[in-house]
């Protein structure tokens, strides 16, 4: 009696998913454009002569543009198209009000529940702060890179999501805070302090103190 035929392989199936689609890869490059001022807040999109000059259709452009509009990044137009957003006085409170809340919770936690190890290396990225007050390109992405830590240590992935679209939309408006004649030291010595807080352990310290530190930033807009 003959053995029935053996099966033959599956087919190799094609991933489902590539490591990074084209429209995520334009968002990014967008992204880029418009916080290096390359695309100035108010300014009109072209989405046509973007397309040719990265030689790509407009399909993943018009999802990019989608995927910075629900960021807050870029504000669509009905009929008139894309334009990068352009922050009032309003939009600029209002997002530094939220930032002020959701941060100043956040800290307050890590001065509770923080480990020692935790807080030693929120320390050390504090210090590479305070030799960065030079370079202001540097000092930026470090400035962001402590505020994020410390959301990290704290927990609550939904309170870091919403700080992190809402950062976003806030370096729309850095050069009117920042940028301003003396806020970098000003900044500086305000981290300084909640340093201070979290190693103490002082929750009510390092809440109040983060809230200045935004209360300043917006005063520094004006």
């Amino acid at each position: 009696m003959s053995s029935a035929p053996s099966s033959p392989p599956a087919p190799r199936q094609t991933p489902v998913f590539a490591p990074q689609a084209l429209y995520e890869q334009v968002a990014e490059r967008l992204r880029q454009e418009i916080f290096a001022r390359e695309l100035q807040p108010g300014s009109w999109i072209d989405e046509l002569r973007l397309a040719q000059a990265w030689g790509i259709s407009r399909t993943p452009l018009r999802e990019a543009l989608k995927v910075l509009a629900t960021e807050g990044l870029v504000t669509m137009k009905l009929r008139r198209g894309a334009y990068v957003t352009e922050m009032s006085q309003q939009d600029v409170a209002e997002v530094y009000h939220l930032l002020s809340v959701l941060e100043s919770d956040a800290a307050a936690e890590v001065a509770i529940k923080a480990t020692d190890d935790q807080l030693a290396a929120l320390n050390q990225l504090h210090q590479q702060l305070e030799l960065a007050i030079a370079e202001r390109t540097q000092f930026f992405a470090l400035n962001e890179a402590f505020h994020m830590q410390v959301l990290e240590v704290a927990g609550n992935r939904w309170r870091t999501q919403i700080v992190t679209d809402l950062r976003k939309v806030m370096k729309l408006n850095r050069h009117l805070s920042l940028f301003k004649q003396g806020r970098l030291a000003e900044s500086l010595d305000e981290h300084r302090r909640l340093m201070q807080a979290l190693l103490a352990r002082d929750a009510q310290a390092a809440q109040q103190l983060v809230r200045e530190h935004f209360h300043n930033g917006l005063a520094a807009t004006v």
